[in-house]
């Protein structure tokens, strides 16, 4: 087995909640645990919150979609 720590960045939009966060840290963490077969205090998770206003999508800024 390698000993290779597995670190996962996800990038998304703000505006989620501490709860729907610690879901997706919890989630994402049990699934890299049973697929690499690593104890999760190897897996680290980190989360980078964008403002809408600086992602796109169809050619429009997120944030236009929220008015």
């Amino acid at each position: 087995m390698m000993n290779i720590m597995p670190v996962v960045i996800i990038k998304m939009a703000k505006g989620r909640t501490i709860e729907q966060k610690k879901v997706l840290i919890r989630e994402f963490t049990k699934t890299i645990t049973n697929t690499l077969d690593v104890e999760p205090n190897m897996v680290t998770i980190m989360i980078d919150e964008l403002d809408r206003d600086n992602i796109g999508k169809s050619g429009k800024m997120l944030s236009e979609s929220d008015h």
